[in-house]
């Protein structure tokens, strides 16, 4: 992180991440299934009275334990730290998975230092799994270590990928790149939790991840969780990721190249 980065506990760290992130799910859990306020933050794009609850408890735990630190929550908690060090929270990551009663939905809490992307935790309350990852000290579910796949092919390879909110309107809206590789891989999937997504590619449930038009929140935390279970992790053209960027392209490293060649249209052979 650089001499310049500041001292962060990130034992601790992880502690209330992962304590806060299964409170968060087990209020998800409890909802899940029931009667609850559903509004709409654009046509398709979807915010519950789950999520509001979510993020207001896992900011009390993390303002409560490091109140230092920057926050950025999808719903609107947000706050400059004291130290170059900040939270970034998506408290109901697969809202409209959860909205519809699709058990596919997860906690997503990352911690940011110095810039750097250094803790992820992911839960998702409905599977129970736990993903923790801490920069340089390896990824792990339900506290057994995790890594990346070892194909090597496409064509061998299972995908997933995301749409953004604006797919009805046309435009960049990733079906031509979701036909592209549905053509070339084994098989392409859309589950609907960039975060999750993320945790399946470092454990080898995925061999390869791409999509754009995401948000720090959506991403923070799944970053981590690849890099440390020896994915690699950037923008489609093979540059640096970045939680402010738009494009995320996260893979077993084995089949970069070549994802990285049917995003930029190079479509021949396996591509």
């Amino acid at each position: 992180m650089g001499a310049s980065a500041p001292a962060v506990d990130l034992k601790a760290a992880q502690t209330v991440a992962t304590t806060a992130a299964r409170a968060a799910g087990a209020i998800q859990r409890a909802a899940f299934g029931g009667a609850f306020a559903v509004e709409k933050k654009g046509l398709i794009d979807l915010i519950t009275e789950v999520d509001t609850a979510c993020e207001t408890t896992v900011v009390k735990a993390l303002t409560e334990a490091f109140p230092e630190h920057g926050l950025l929550g999808e719903e609107g908690s947000s706050r400059e730290g004291a130290v170059d060090a900040r939270w970034i929270i998506d408290p109901l990551d697969g809202t409209t998975n959860f909205a519809h009663g699709f058990p596919f939905f997860c906690v997503s809490i990352g911690l940011e230092v110095a810039g750097v992307p250094t803790l992820g935790v992911v839960y998702a309350p409905i599977l129970d799994e736990l993903f923790v990852a801490v920069r340089g000290q390896g990824a792990t579910r339900n506290g057994t270590a995790i890594g990346v796949s070892t194909t090597d092919t496409l064509i061998a390879s299972m995908l997933c990928t995301g749409f953004p909110y604006h797919v009805n309107t046309g435009g960049d809206d990733n079906l031509i790149h979701f036909g592209n590789f549905t053509r070339r891989a084994q098989a392409s999937r859309r589950t609907g939790s960039a975060a999750l997504d993320l945790c399946y590619v470092a454990m080898g449930r995925f061999d390869g991840f791409w999509e754009a038009h995401l948000k720090p929140w959506d991403v923070a935390a799944g970053v981590v969780v690849v890099a440390e279970g020896g994915g690699t992790v950037s923008r489609y053209d093979g540059s640096p990721h970045r939680l402010d960027g738009a494009q995320v392209l996260a893979s077993n490293g084995k089949i970069h190249p070549a994802m990285m060649d049917v995003l930029a249209g190079k479509l021949d052979g396996e591509g």
